[in-house]
């Protein structure tokens, strides 16, 4: 089974709301992320930026959006960080939270490098509702592949992502789209053949990255 991804548009970027250091060094973050629901709760309330909760108000603003939370599978448990995050966002903005989608592998990213993180792509299922808006919300942003295969799960179903959130990760993460001169530098670069095989093998073009 490949991942699904759709076009990028003008999507916006990432919000990020604490750095890595705060995030990963909290005394509750390893529990968190085996399971733990009460760490989790503790992580994200000691953690959550209260103006990225404002800027997610206003990219929120005329819109009734359902936060849908990636639930991944650590080696120890599935992560609590991502639902207990959700939940709080949910609370403080008066959202929904979706209970259907969820992650199907285990891709063990954390700690991983790029190419295994290129190499082991989540996949999804659940019911997605055609014609609602969802906004994305992860515990970590690396190299993005998760939240975009979740987004194309969406799209591809019928459903309309208008952004996504996320508690830590890379400034430079947060530029989830490829843009043209990315494209043009990677295809000179690599040429066909590789992007033949990336299709076959993951199913998207570069374009989609």
């Amino acid at each position: 089974m490949k991942p699904s991804r759709t076009a990028w548009g003008e999507f916006p970027d990432v919000q990020i709301h604490a750095g890595e250091t705060t995030v990963k060094k909290h005394p509750s973050y390893h529990a968190a992320k085996l399971g733990d629901a009460d760490a989790a709760e503790k992580l994200v309330s000691e953690t959550i930026n209260n103006d990225q909760v404002e800027a997610l108000r206003k990219l929120a603003e005329g819109h009734d959006p359902i936060l849908v939370s990636v639930h991944a599978y650590e080696k120890g448990g599935v992560n609590a960080i991502p639902e207990a995050f959700a939940d709080e966002l949910a609370n403080r903005l008066g959202l929904r939270t979706d209970t259907n989608i969820v992650q199907t592998n285990a891709v063990e990213h954390t700690g991983a490098d790029g190419y295994g993180r290129l190499s082991r792509q989540p996949l999804f299922d659940g019911e997605v509702v055609v014609g609602e808006e969802y906004l994305l919300v992860d515990d970590f942003v690396g190299m993005g592949g998760t939240l975009s295969n979740l987004r194309g799960y969406i799209e591809s179903r019928g459903g309309k992502v208008i952004g996504a959130v996320s508690l830590t990760g890379k400034t430079y993460s947060a530029k989830l789209t490829l843009d043209k001169t990315q494209l043009d530098e990677l295809r000179a670069k690599h040429g066909a053949d590789l992007e033949n095989w990336w299709k076959g093998k993951f199913g998207h073009s570069f374009d989609l990255l």
